[in-house]
């Protein structure tokens, strides 16, 4: 048998660079893995310009018959970003959207967009804002250059000359040529660095609901994933993952028959793992199944689980704290208050359970040099670290970046959570193409999961049950403190322990929110809308108790808590019009089952939200009727995708909400597939209404907004119908009855 030492992949992985590594092309990669970015990154007041802008040969090719490619920084991962960010250039190129052809760029500095131009990535809600003002200049340069190459050809004043939606014209002479003829000519022209960008006044594409680019090829099968990707000569790889976190194969009882069985190449032992390469991954699957594996040792504790984590968290709440953020006199406000409300809440560990099982199809050429094909959101992040794996140099490794069929957080660089270090050390072990693919199971026992956490509530009310001082105490560890600590600067706070608790519109006088840190003993990552999953379900809820306590109807204790905040407030104004009027209940519907609703606000990503759920029992079962969600992102390319996206996010946070949960027992995952982590299934979709509200506020993200509101508009509605208060998600775990 092959054994395959760990790759000198940092302990505790990409965290442990330095932070002069992270600001070249692997620290892209941390920032990215800014799902939770720090505040002062998120709270950055309009779209930044790179220096790139005016790189048009990087990023476009306008062919001979018209069809323009796009080298793309970002991954298209459902989320329509390659549709938003040709719909950008093609508004000042004046040209049609539907003519771009758009591909993830290679690695590359020129590709590097973000935050002074040192980071790219895809994730955080934060693709489009990044690139606004950058892909609108480009765009405008391009056409530009255009413009000068038709009156060059023409002997005409560029002043003449003009354009129509991928033609240019003169009209003096009725002349007129398509880009593709001008392509050529203008590519060898100097760049100009001053072309002007439109009146927002005048925009034809950006703001309308372009159709998306991807949907042919998705809804005929012809998109390819990471999945679907080959080589000549290539042998395919099925894991088998120690069943406890840290345990290494220690013995293998039946490895000679098992290399025996039909298409097996060989079995190779890796860190925490063992793997069997064969001519087909199914071959390769039976085959590392049958494996008789001893393991031994591990670093997560045989008697681990979710439940001895959680009773951690609840001891260490009176710890040592400190002081995300605070206004007022907490304390005062505290003595002061005619009644005092508490309250813990918590939420459990959960898995991406994307669509598409991990890989990686790592091949080396005849030069040494690597190719890597893999889902990721980083190609920089990527190519660094892998170069350190396979001992070249960044330049040696080209990353493709198909089509993800799994996002929010997933494919970044989490220790022992990645496939390419196994694909790697496989090829270059047996010298020919490895293309590996995790199962289900062993992408559910190696998941970077959503955090475990737990916050205590405390609100002093005043005699008519407005809250006067509110303190929310934060326990736990985020993905922000585990992999972005160093580069960060040991920040005192984890923002993504906090975020969503924190910057709360509700004007109360005294409010402090604390964070004590614990720390998750398993592996974490990004998970879709970060802390405010999980957070904006605490506060939002506990509001809730706070105006059932007053006696107030929590919609109007609300408004009234955000009579400083017109925008927020015309916000859950728009989403009850939206569902029709705000009415509580219990009530009667139409078709005789008795329904309540709930509301909830939320604040993440730049953009605000308000979602009201409607909601009704069947069997003890929670059935949500209806989700209206009203969305204010400040200025929105493609009012489509946002609706679509809301939805998307709104499906996941239901599903979060009603159904997710990964236990652990024994130091181990007990979910290891969908029939054990079930996902929310068709039959139990709403309807989703979404109404976008434009304040004119700075851009603002739209991936992940839609996600946390819904957690706590369902479980007020349930409060409301059943008057069972809900502290501990999912909620299926509750026996709910009406009152």
């Amino acid at each position: 048998m092959n054994s395959i030492t760990r790759p000198s992949l940092p302990p505790g992985g990409i965290a442990n660079l330095s932070r002069r590594g992270l600001l070249g092309a692997a620290g892209i990669g941390t920032l990215l893995l800014g799902f939770g970015l720090p505040t002062a990154a998120r709270a950055q007041k309009g779209p930044p310009m790179s220096r790139h802008a005016t790189a048009v040969a990087a990023y476009l090719q306008i062919r001979p018959d018209g069809t323009i490619r796009l080298l793309s920084p970002f991954v298209e991962g459902g989320q329509g970003i390659a549709t938003s960010s040709a719909q950008i250039i093609a508004e000042e190129l004046d040209a049609d959207p539907a003519q771009f052809v758009v591909e993830c760029a290679p690695a590359g500095a020129e590709y590097q967009i973000m935050f002074g131009d040192q980071v790219r990535f895809t994730g955080g809600s934060f693709s489009t804002r990044a690139s606004y003002t950058t892909f609108r200049k480009l765009g405008a340069t391009a056409r530009a250059m255009l413009v000068q190459a038709a009156a060059q050809r023409w002997g005409v004043p560029t002043a003449e000359v003009t354009t129509s939606p991928g033609r240019v014209l003169h009209a003096a002479s009725s002349r007129s040529l398509g880009y593709g003829e001008l392509a050529e000519a203008a590519a060898k022209l100097p760049v100009p660095a001053d072309a002007s960008l439109k009146d927002a006044a005048q925009f034809r594409v950006i703001g309308k609901p372009t159709p998306r680019l991807d949907v042919r090829a998705k809804s005929t099968g012809a998109a390819k994933y990471g999945i679907d990707s080959a080589a000549p000569g290539m042998l395919q790889a099925a894991i088998a993952h120690a069943p406890r976190l840290g345990q290494e194969p220690a013995t293998l009882g039946n490895e000679a028959a098992v290399r025996a069985m039909p298409g097996v190449h060989s079995v190779h032992r890796l860190p925490g793992a063992v793997a069997v390469l064969a001519d087909r991954w199914w071959r390769a699957r039976q085959a590392v199944e049958a494996l008789e594996i001893g393991w031994t040792g591990g670093t997560l504790p045989e008697d681990f689980s979710s439940a001895s984590q959680l009773a951690g968290f609840k001891a260490a709440a009176g710890g040592a704290a400190q002081v995300a953020e605070t206004r007022g006199d907490l304390e005062a406000g505290m003595r002061g208050a005619a009644k005092v409300v508490e309250a813990e809440y918590d939420a459990p560990y959960l898995a991406h359970a994307q669509l598409e099982p991990p890989s990686a199809l790592a091949v080396f050429a005849a030069d040494g040099t690597l190719d890597l094909t893999m889902p990721n959101q980083a190609p920089e992040m990527y190519r660094e670290v892998a170069a350190k794996l396979a001992g070249l140099q960044p330049g040696q490794v080209r990353i493709h970046s198909p089509l993800l069929g799994g996002f929010f957080g997933r494919h970044f660089l989490y220790d022992t959570a990645n496939v390419f270090p196994q694909a790697i050390a496989l090829a270059k072990a047996v010298g020919r193409p490895v293309k590996v693919i995790w199962s289900r199971e062993e992408e559910f026992r190696r998941d970077a999961y959503r955090p475990l956490s737990y916050t205590k509530l405390r609100a002093g009310l005043d005699a008519q049950g407005m809250p006067v001082a509110l303190q929310a105490v934060a326990v736990g560890e985020g993905p922000l403190g585990r992999h972005m600590a160093g580069f960060l600067a040991n920040p005192k706070v984890d923002d993504s322990v906090v975020e969503g608790l924190t910057e709360k519109p509700y004007g109360i006088a005294h409010h402090r929110v604390d964070y004590v840190h614990s720390k998750q003993p398993v592996n974490i990552g990004f998970w879709r809308s970060v802390a405010h999953s999980m957070n904006d379900f605490f506060y939002e809820s506990f509001l809730d108790e706070l105006a059932v306590t007053a006696g107030r109807d929590p919609f109007e204790y609300r408004m009234a808590l955000l009579a400083g905040s017109p925008r927020h407030a015309t916000l859950l104004k728009a989403a009850a019009e939206l569902s029709g009027g705000w009415q509580r209940g219990p009530y009667d519907a139409a078709d005789g089952t008795k329904r309540a609703r709930g509301c909830a606000m939320a604040s993440p990503f730049g953009s605000e939200v308000a979602t009201i759920a409607e909601v009704s029992l069947k069997d003890g079962e929670v059935v949500v009727h209806h989700l209206w969600v009203a969305i204010d992102p400040g200025q929105i390319v493609n009012p489509a995708i946002v609706a679509a996206q809301v939805r998307s996010a709104a499906a996941i946070g239901l599903s979060s909400a009603l159904l997710e949960e990964v236990v652990f027992e024994k130091g181990e995952p007990q979910a290891l597939n969908f029939d054990a982590y079930p996902i929310l299934p068709p039959a139990r979709m709403p309807q989703i209404s979404v109404r976008i509200v434009e304040s004119g506020a700075p851009m603002g993200g739209v991936g992940e907004p839609g996600t946390p509101g819904v957690p706590p508009a369902v479980a007020n509605a349930v409060a409301a119908l059943t008057g069972q208060r809900i502290r501990s998600l999912p909620l299926a775990k509750a026996r709910l009855g009406t009152t």
